[in-house]
């Protein structure tokens, strides 16, 4: 099942978990301490799958000029560690990109891709745009996506 709210409509065990399931993953598996609350949340839509009462997977859509001026943007793609390659991330990703699609009625997509994921991204459709450069000492990639 997967769910899909405004910061307004989390409760807050939902924002709990969802910050919590990030830390797990981008600061303490990948070892990179950086701000992750950055204030972005409040203006985002919030994507996540359930499994076993508790939130397995994660998406967050940005509106274009949180992130990037003229698109708007995905970002924290996470699925908990013990229940990778089951599809979950790919089903948010695609899931992210419909409603960007829809209700965003916008052409493209701009994320900042961890360089490891660039094959992954492509098979969405996404396009590496420009040279590999750190963000937070975690090589990125810039990538596009553009609608049809």
């Amino acid at each position: 099942m997967l769910i899909t709210k405004t910061f307004n409509e989390l409760n807050t065990q939902e924002l709990y978990d969802i910050l919590a399931l990030r830390e797990e993953i981008f600061i303490v598996e990948q070892n990179c301490p950086y701000h992750d609350i950055d204030y972005k949340d409040k203006d985002s839509i919030h994507i996540y799958k359930l499994g076993d009462n508790k939130i397995i997977s994660y998406v967050r859509l940005l509106p274009k000029g949180l992130s990037y001026e003229n698109s708007p943007s995905i970002g924290r793609v996470v699925t908990k560690k013990e229940y990778r390659g089951k599809g979950y991330s790919k089903l948010l990703l695609s899931e992210g990109i419909k409603y960007i699609s829809k209700n965003f009625q916008e052409k493209t997509i701009e994320i900042s891709a961890q360089e490891y994921l660039v094959d992954f991204y492509k098979s969405f459709g996404f396009k590496v745009e420009g040279e590999s450069y750190l963000e937070d000492d975690i090589p990125h990639i810039h990538m596009i996506l553009k609608l049809s």
